[in-house]
């Protein structure tokens, strides 16, 4: 039997947020069923992106959500999760005589495994941009394919996350590494379309992930759960790992 979710505040916002790209994801996947043309008739029109024949549509909203997205993320407020605001100087309790050696073992350990999922992760997506140069996908379907995984982003937070559970180990996202490197990855599909708006998106989350690593090279301490007490689960006022943690809880509650 599954335990009962305790409902915090960040739950509640992050089931809200799911429920929004899960539509998101629905509508858009509606549109590219009905007129996949007008989604790729769009998406070649280098600067204008459809303003000057279509007036303000739908793809301009949901540019615009993506945008803002990605700025909240730029200028984050206090509102947010713990797994982004550990950047942060002002949440940063140093745990007491924590070791410096631990810690830079803990470094070379987590940027060996991030970075393999970054080569993973492009050449992943190499595969999508050479079906793009051959013609063999074309931008509605790359843009399909960004909205999917701006839908996995959430799922790999609150249900399942491949990364996590194969390759980095860490417990959750609050203590997660990469968990900044959520909107290059999501819009890495945007760098094979020739378009100022693929292009901003693109760029816009290069620089996202950018600052989150040199945050993390000057102030590692900050990103380790030994060092920084506000990781400790203890502390955590998050709690958004229940939904992974709900089943393999309740199980090893019956046994004990």
């Amino acid at each position: 039997m599954w335990r009962k979710l305790i409902k915090t505040d960040m739950v509640k916002r992050y089931s809200f947020k799911l429920f929004i790209r899960v539509a998101i994801f629905l509508f858009v996947f509606a549109i590219y069923i009905i007129n996949k043309e007008w989604i790729k008739e769009i998406l070649t029109m280098e600067f204008s992106f459809g303003i000057i024949n279509y007036g303000i549509t739908p793809m301009h909203a949901i540019w615009l959500v993506f945008m803002v997205m990605m700025i909240t993320h730029l200028f984050p407020s206090d509102k947010l999760s713990m797994a982004l605001l550990k950047n942060k100087k002002k949440t940063y309790v140093e745990v007491p005589g924590y070791n410096q050696l631990e810690l830079m073992k803990f470094v070379q350990q987590q940027n060996i495994k991030a970075w393999s999922i970054m080569l993973l992760w492009l050449c992943f997506n190499a595969i999508w941009g050479m079906l793009y140069l051959f013609g063999i996908m074309d931008g509605a379907d790359l843009f399909m394919l960004t909205v999917f995984y701006f839908l996995c982003d959430y799922i790999c937070i609150l249900f399942f996350c491949p990364f996590q559970n194969f390759i980095m180990k860490n417990k959750c996202c609050v203590n997660c590494r990469i968990y900044d490197w959520g909107h290059f990855m999501m819009f890495t599909p945007m760098l094979f379309i020739k378009n100022f708006y693929c292009w901003s998106l693109f760029f816009t989350a290069l620089v996202v992930l950018i600052r989150w690593e040199i945050v993390y090279a000057m102030y590692p301490e900050r990103f380790w759960s030994g060092s920084n007490q506000t990781l400790q689960c203890a502390s955590c006022k998050d709690k958004t790992c229940q939904w992974k943690k709900a089943g393999s809880g309740a199980k090893q509650k019956e046994k004990g």
